[in-house]
């Protein structure tokens, strides 16, 4: 199976490498720029309206990964896919934004760790009722070890 993606735009952050980038970027208030490539600015008609956006971009920093991860968090090795860690077998990042303003296709928002210069893959509204929204909500092995 063959699978494309194609950009369609760039995340614009302060961020110029991986170490740069806040462990929890909802946590902090650093408001970066999202520049939508002009032939999908149509897709951002009524953006405005959503107060958080999901982003997918792709990690393009990434480099080769490994299925057992050690994390900032923990001292043990844990399952790649128990972890956020940006080296993935498909290197996609996922971050819940909120949208501080939309200019055209330039949207300013806040609470993404993305490098500057990050393919943007894909913008989605944010909308808890779609959106798991549990307080039953388990942690695994950060119970414990991260503030909620």
């Amino acid at each position: 199976m063959q699978m494309t993606l194609t950009p369609i735009g760039v995340i614009h952050s302060p961020y110029k490498s991986l170490s740069d980038c806040p462990r929890q970027a909802s946590k902090t208030g650093v408001i970066a720029v999202i520049e939508v490539f002009e032939q999908y600015a149509g897709g951002l008609k009524d953006i405005e309206g959503f107060s958080h956006l999901i982003l997918l971009y792709w990690l393009h920093k990434s480099h080769g990964y490994s299925l057992l991860v050690r994390t900032p968090w923990d001292t043990e090795l844990h399952g790649l896919f128990t972890t956020r860690s940006p080296n993935r077998p498909n290197p996609i990042g996922i971050s819940v934004v909120k949208l501080i303003e939309r200019r055209g296709n330039i949207l300013r928002v806040r609470g993404i760790d993305a490098i500057d210069g990050t393919p943007l893959i894909d913008i989605k509204p944010y909308i808890p009722e779609f959106n798991f929204n549990d307080r039953d909500v388990r942690i695994g092995w950060l119970t414990d070890k991260i503030k909620r």
